[in-house]
């Protein structure tokens, strides 16, 4: 049975998402991303596995050696879902800005009088 790991389950967890930082700042291998973390080594193995089980890492081998790098398109995927959300939280805490400014203003003159 082949089950489909979430992608927003993956980035839940906190480990997973100081990987992905890591390694899009360059890529790395296993040993080199374990060396970041006061985790078992093979721990953060299982992180990685899920990371790219999701496509959100893309490993590549040379020789003996694999090197784990961030898949953009994936992590661009990400983003454009999130993005009508984020525009929607902006829109409410740029009226809550503007609510509270005028209730300051209004305090400001309520004061003077």
């Amino acid at each position: 049975m082949n089950l489909r790991r979430d992608v927003f389950q993956a980035i839940a967890d906190p480990t997973r998402r100081s990987i992905l930082m890591l390694v899009a700042a360059q890529s790395m291998t296993a040993g080199a991303i374990a060396a970041n973390f006061d985790t078992a080594r093979p721990t953060v193995s299982k992180h990685i596995q899920i990371l790219t089980e999701c496509e959100l890492l893309r490993s590549e081998q040379n020789g003996r050696e694999i090197t784990y790098h961030l898949n953009p398109n994936k992590m661009k995927e990400i983003a454009d879902f999130i993005e009508p959300f984020r525009k929607m939280w902006d829109e409410k805490f740029n009226k809550l800005e503007d609510v509270m400014k005028a209730y300051q203003k209004n305090e400001i003159r309520d004061r003077e009088i």
